[in-house]
């Protein structure tokens, strides 16, 4: 199989597996606009080299390597969109098409480099996806932004795959792993006692992107969606795990 191919199939799972549901067959028949016989092909191959768990007529789902492959494609994808239209002003109904065109030959480097010109974007101008965090062992934006080594290659990639904590359900624990975002919102969030390293537990899911209320250092604080969905978690127990 092409590698383009079997990315497209990754970021597919990826986007259908949010919120820990499974994939069917003909979902992803329907988003890659293929028939249901090749999709149960490719996934066949996928579960073979270890990027899936599937089962017939039941659906598949991401292991974690096929997680962090899935999710670095999502981010590739969904960087270009914001390029696309912020910067080439390209309008929402053609970002898409383009972005996935361009996303299979972006370099790691490169992407960084979008990351930080479009000044760390939280969310894809087509539909308002978060945009994932980058893979690099960073525990914020600001750090990130503070490297200038030679070569990435000694910071090291992120092991834990992570999610946003407005992903996370009622009673989910996690530790926090990455903030994403300027100096204002890491002073706000250290002001809360939110940092890298904090465990937390959520409380609480107001509905239609409503706060998130979570449980943290003996007390309870709710976060507007909008920083809650710059606060990356190491969820504990599911969502992807460790890779390696």
């Amino acid at each position: 199989m092409s590698s383009k191919n079997m990315e497209e199939y990754l970021e597919t799972l990826y986007a259908l597996n949010q919120d820990g549901k499974t994939a069917t067959t003909s979902e992803i028949s329907h988003r890659l606009n293929v028939a249901p016989a090749s999709v149960t092909e490719m996934l066949q191959k996928l579960a073979d080299k270890g990027y899936v768990n599937y089962s017939p007529y039941q659906g598949a789902t991401l292991t974690p390597m096929g997680f962090k492959l899935g999710e670095k494609m999502a981010r590739k994808h969904r960087l270009l969109e914001r390029f696309l239209h912020d910067v080439l002003n390209l309008g929402k109904d053609r970002v898409h098409a383009q972005a996935c065109e361009m996303e299979h030959t972006l370099t790691d480097e490169t992407e960084r480099a979008f990351c930080n010109t479009l000044k760390q974007p939280a969310k894809c101008p087509d539909d308002g996806k978060i945009i994932p965090p980058c893979d690099l062992q960073f525990s914020s934006c600001e750090e990130c932004q503070k490297w200038h080594g030679e070569s990435l290659e000694k910071v090291g990639k992120r092991k834990a795959n992570l999610v946003s904590m407005t992903a996370l359900k009622e009673r989910e624990e996690g530790t926090v792993a990455f903030i994403r975002g300027d100096n204002k919102v890491l002073r706000r969030l250290l002001d809360v006692g939110l940092t890298p390293g904090t465990r937390i537990s959520v409380t609480r899911v107001a509905p239609l992107k409503g706060p998130v209320e979570i449980a943290v250092r003996g007390s309870r604080i709710a976060l507007g969606e909008e920083i809650a969905a710059n606060v990356f978690i190491e969820a504990a127990g599911k969502r992807g795990g460790r890779v390696g």
